[in-house]
C-alpha cells in the first residue's frame, strides 16, 4: 500500500502508533505499560487498536514465542506531513494562512517561533 494512500487514523490509533514511534517495537502488554495512568484503556482494546493499524498499513508484527511484538512502517515525518496537509485542507481549503492566524491570535506561537518561521521561509 502506498503511504499516501493510509487510510486516516482515530486518534486512539494515532495515539498507540506515537508510542511505537517512541519504543521502537512493543507487544501489546509493553504498549499498555506505556501508556499514561490516566488512559485506562483495556488490553483487549490495546490489541485491537494494533490490529487495526497493521490492517491499515502503518504498523507491521513479527512473532515471538507467543507473543506478537508491533513495530511501525510507516515513517513519522510522512504521516504528520499527511495528517497536517488533510487538517489544513479539510478546514482552511488548503490555505495555511488562517490556520496560522488562529494561532497567533490564541497565542500558541511565540515571538521566537515567528522568527523561526521567518527563517524557515527564507530558505
Amino acid at each position: 500500500m502506498a503511504k499516501s494512500k493510509l487510510p486516516r487514523m482515530s486518534p486512539a490509533e494515532t495515539e498507540i502508533l506515537q508510542l511505537l514511534w517512541q519504543l521502537g517495537e512493543a507487544t501489546v502488554q509493553q504498549t499498555c505499560d506505556r501508556l499514561p495512568r490516566r488512559r485506562k484503556i483495556a488490553y483487549a482494546t490495546v490489541q485491537t487498536l494494533l490490529r487495526r493499524l497493521e490492517n491499515k498499513g502503518y504498523i507491521t508484527h513479527r512473532t515471538e514465542g507467543k507473543a506478537h511484538v508491533f513495530l511501525p512502517v510507516a515513517k513519522r515525518e510522512d504521516v504528520i506531513k499527511r495528517s497536517v496537509s488533510d487538517f489544513v485542507n479539510r478546514l482552511f481549503g488548503g490555505d495555511p494562512i488562517p490556520l496560522m492566524h488562529y494561532l497567533a491570535e490564541h497565542g500558541k506561537i511565540s515571538a521566537d517561533d515567528i522568527e523561526e518561521l521567518k527563517r524557515l521561509v527564507g530558505k
